[in-house]
Order: C-alpha cells, then structure tokens, then sequence
C-alpha cells in the first residue's frame, strides 16, 4: 500500500510508474503492482523533478508602475524607482507580494528559489519580511535568501555593516553589485568584501557582476581570481555577466579558461536582460545578454533565473521558469535538439548545482518532490512552453492545473507531434 502512484509517466525517455509513501520514493518500475491511497494517470507526460528560480528579487516584485513607470527601460532608471518606492515599503507589503509570486511559482511547478534581498536600508525591512516569508512557505517551497547591497556594498553609507547585519539576521547568501560602485576600485573592493564575508560567515557568495553593456567592466575576473585565492569555486555564483557578451573574442578567450579553473556557477536572466540591455545602441543592437551556449559548451555550470517579475526592470511575468529557458533557445542560439535540452536543464539539474542542493532529482529512495508536465518530453515541453498539471512536495500534491483543450469544428487539435521529438 503506497501513499501515491503516478503511472504511465516518461522519465528518461522509458515510460514508468512511480510510487510514493511516507514522502520519498519507494519504487519506479514499468509496472508497479499494488494500491495506493491515489493514483494518477501520467498519460505519457513528462515526469520531471521540480523547476528551480536561480535569481529573482521577490522584495521588488508586482511593484510596476508604482511610483511611476521605468520608460527608459534602462537598468539605472529602474535602480532609481526602485529607490523611491522603497520609502514606502513595509513589511506586510513585502510579505504580500512575495508570498503571491511565490505561490504563482510553485502552481507552475518551482519548489526552490533563490530570491535576492536589498540590504541597502538601514531598517532592513525588505530582508525582515523575507525572512518570515521563508519560514511561512517552508512547508511547500525553499527560499534562500542572498543579502543583496543593491545601491552598493561600498559607495552606500555603511553598505559593507548592512550586509553583514543581514548575514547575522539569517541571510543564506552574500551579495554585491561592484560595476555599481562609484570606482572600479571601490568596484574591486567590494567583491574582496563579499568574499570576506562569506568566509568569516560560511555562506555562498552570489554577485551581481557586470550587468552592462560596458566592454570595460571586467569584475567577473576579480570574481574568478577570488574563488581560485579562497577555494570556494562550487559555491561562488556570477549572476548577469551581461558585459560578456560585448567583450572582444581575444580577451573572452582568455577569460574562459580562466573562469574553466575557477570551477564557478554562472546564472543568466533572459528575459530581463534582453529587455534592459542593448539600451544605448542605435543598429546593430547587441543582444544584453552573457555568453551562455559558449559557457556551457565549455563545460561551466549554468543556470536562469526570472530576475524580475512586474517590477520597475521589467513589467511583464508570470514566474514560470521555461519562459527564460525558451528565451535562452532563441537569443543564445541553443536550436540544436541537445541545446534545446541543454536550456531545460538550466532550469532544474543546473540551477540545482548553483543552490547548491542536495538529493535533488528524482530516484528510488530520493523525497517525493516532482512534477508533471503536459509534454511527452523535455524538448517538447519548451517549444510549446507546457503547463506544469501536476506538482509533489515532499510525497503530497500541492497543486493541480487541468491542461487547455482547443477544438477545431468540433475536433481536439493536439499541438504535440508524438515521434519526432524523442
């Protein structure tokens, strides 16, 4: 007797049951004999461990429009309203609004999320909020929290004292914005912080670097030498590295074995990035965003976040994780059928690496966390951007979505094409 059976799901191309109790999984065979409290008809979909949010800024969510709109588009205006609205900010807004994103991320099957919060606020009142909201969802999402200076770690009065007051408050990660500093020097300065920290704290460190379109902004290999110096490599991530992309090939040559020895996590944000950069060009527009498929054909970890979700950088959103993933397809060229994959990945078994999570997937012995998507597989599941119908936490459904049906005179129209897409 199972708690949970899923029958008739594909897993790693093989069409399989998976059975459920005491919230792990007990077994996952062609066929699995016996009775459960319930079962569920996979139907051929995709059984897939839950999407993960690599980088998203739950203290600034839904907040478009509000005290005005950003109609430059730019990364700076939207620095700027962000520092307006945060006059009114209060705790319960905070709470609110990211506890409604979280819970539109986990209907559309994300279960982990790293969430980056503004420590730059003697009052702290985004990071307080964010705290209590981690432990509110705990029982069905998992919130890391990076102290994130978002005005500067050094040029903002007592920055480097804030992020180190939110790491002793419970802050999971340590952050920094050193292409926002004043200087490169202080830029420099602030990333040795950031190490410094997350050494005396023995937290990961997590950095915003290089989000511009400034060939000349070159923090990310002051990141690299730093996680080569401290040894912390695996648990060093380089969010944005926008500027990657405008780097000359001489010097981004260099740069890659470089960053190859560092052994360092990379998070690209798609959608957002697309949109902020390119900004200042006139034709041919630079695409804004860092150089995933080369990162990834050179055997680097790299995983995508949302970023922003209806806020002062970006307008738009739903917090569903194959739209950065399908972005990723187009604006990095990943087409090839294993690209296409690749891009999957980056939202699950990737972005897992860069959390530094364990016991993530799905297998025998593993905690019941997955999902089920209304795709025959992983490629499918991007081109048609599939609906998440089933999400399990910890051996319980959590959330169910009925998939649309379209007919056509009176007929189904089914959008899949079963056998071309293996």
């Amino acid at each position: 007797m199972y708690d949970l059976i899923v029958r008739g799901a594909r897993l790693g191309g093989e069409t399989v049951d998976v059975a459920v109790a005491g919230g792990r999984i007990a077994r996952i065979s062609s066929r699995i004999d016996g009775t459960a409290g319930r079962e569920i008809d996979a139907g051929g979909r995709l059984l897939s461990p839950p999407y993960i949010e690599s980088h998203v800024h739950l203290d600034t969510t839904l907040t478009a429009g509000e005290p005005r709109w950003n109609e430059s588009g730019t990364l700076f205006e939207g620095i700027r309203i962000w520092s307006e609205r945060k006059g009114s900010v209060t705790r319960e807004d905070v709470m609110e609004r990211a506890t409604q994103l979280l819970r539109w991320q986990a209907a559309q099957g994300v279960l982990h999320v790293r969430t980056h919060a503004d420590v730059t606020d003697p009052e702290l009142v985004g990071l307080q909020a964010l705290l209590e909201v981690r432990e509110k969802v705990r029982d069905w999402i998992d919130v890391q929290i990076v102290a994130f200076p978002q005005e500067g770690m050094i040029s903002y009065p007592r920055g480097t004292e804030l992020v180190e007051e939110a790491l002793r408050l419970g802050a999971d990660v340590v952050g920094g914005i050193p292409h926002y500093e004043h200087t490169r020097e202080m830029g420099v300065e602030s990333v040795k912080e950031t190490f410094r920290l997350a050494e005396k704290y023995d937290r990961p460190v997590d950095i915003h670097c290089d989000e511009t379109d400034d060939p000349h902004s070159r923090f990310l290999e002051v990141m690299a030498a730093e996680a080569i110096r401290t040894g912390m490599g695996e648990r060093v991530t380089a969010s944005h590295t926008t500027a990657f992309g405008s780097y000359d090939n001489a010097y981004a040559f260099k740069l890659m074995g470089f960053l190859a020895k560092a052994d360092i996590n990379f998070v690209a944000n798609p959608l957002v990035n697309i949109t902020l950069q390119g900004r200042y060009d006139a034709y041919p527009k630079r695409r804004g965003i860092t150089r995933v498929k080369e990162l990834w054909q050179n055997g680097l970890n790299v995983s995508l976040g949302y970023d922003d979700v209806m806020d002062p950088w970006y307008p738009l959103g739903t917090g569903g994780m194959l739209q950065p993933a399908h972005m990723t397809v187009h604006a990095c060229h990943m087409t090839g059928r294993r690209e296409v994959v690749a891009c999957y990945e980056m939202v699950t078994t990737n972005a897992a690496r860069t959390l530094g999570l364990e016991g993530y997937g799905v297998a025998e012995g593993g905690g019941a966390d997955f999902v089920l998507v209304d795709a025959p597989n992983e490629w499918d599941a991007i081109r048609r951007l599939a609906s998440v119908v089933l999400v399990v936490k910890g051996g319980e459904v959590i959330s169910e979505t009925r998939p649309p049906e379209t007919r056509l005179m009176g007929e189904v129209v089914d959008f899949r094409r079963e056998g071309r897409e293996g």
